[in-house]
């Protein structure tokens, strides 16, 4: 097993054993639940599928629930596939923990940005606007997007105005600095995609 689904703490620091301080990442790794194991015989792949953060069976759809319910498992909010190279380790019910991270040196961190609403151009994309000067009426616009008789139209993935954040990112090669095994926490050196609370994906680093 290569990877966890977790949740993220927050930040702080450690001391490593020469004194120096290191900026960490708590993530409360799993326990996850094996919902599904996926052969590739039947599914052509060989996968785990792992839940994380119990939720209402209300708050979600009667699939999901059967699909829970078939592994004699609660419902679960956020379920995630795994890849694996021998499924015959991985039953349904089976309960991964972040033990697995034991003796991984680095770790991968996926998780949605921080969502930072429609945002203009200077906050989006760093513009640095017109002149300031008196005779400029280009200050704090985008000033022209369009191309003129040919197309004639605003090209895909011109820099404007819109959405910023909540966007999928990984952080690759994360040191693991400290493992709690008792309450299923990992440290990691530096900076994870999200705020507190974000669900994030943690696999070992090829």
């Amino acid at each position: 097993m290569t990877g966890l689904i977790g949740r993220k703490i927050g930040m702080t620091n450690v001391f490593d054993k020469d004194g120096t301080m290191v900026p960490v990442s708590v993530i409360q790794a799993g326990p996850c639940p094996v919902v599904q194991v996926k052969t590739a015989k039947k599914e052509k792949y060989g996968a785990v599928q792992l839940g994380f953060g119990d939720v209402r069976a209300t708050k979600v759809t009667l699939a999901a629930v059967g699909h829970c319910k078939k592994a004699n498992l609660p419902v679960y909010k956020h379920l995630q596939e795994f890849r694996v190279d021998n499924t015959d380790e991985f039953a349904p019910g089976q309960m991964i923990d972040v033990a697995i991270f034991k003796d991984v040196a680095k770790v991968d961190v996926t998780g949605k940005s921080k969502g930072r609403g429609f945002a203009g151009l200077f906050k989006r994309h760093k513009f640095h606007g017109g002149d300031e000067t008196h005779g400029s009426k280009s200050h704090h616009v985008a000033g022209s997007i369009g191309s003129s008789a040919y197309p004639s139209r605003v090209m895909k993935g011109k820099k404007m105005a819109g959405r910023m954040g909540y966007q999928r990112f990984t952080v690759r090669n994360l040191k693991v600095v400290e493992i709690d095994l008792e309450n299923n926490l990992i440290m990691v050196r530096g900076a994870v995609p999200g705020a507190v609370n974000t669900i994030l994906r943690v696999t070992a680093s090829a």
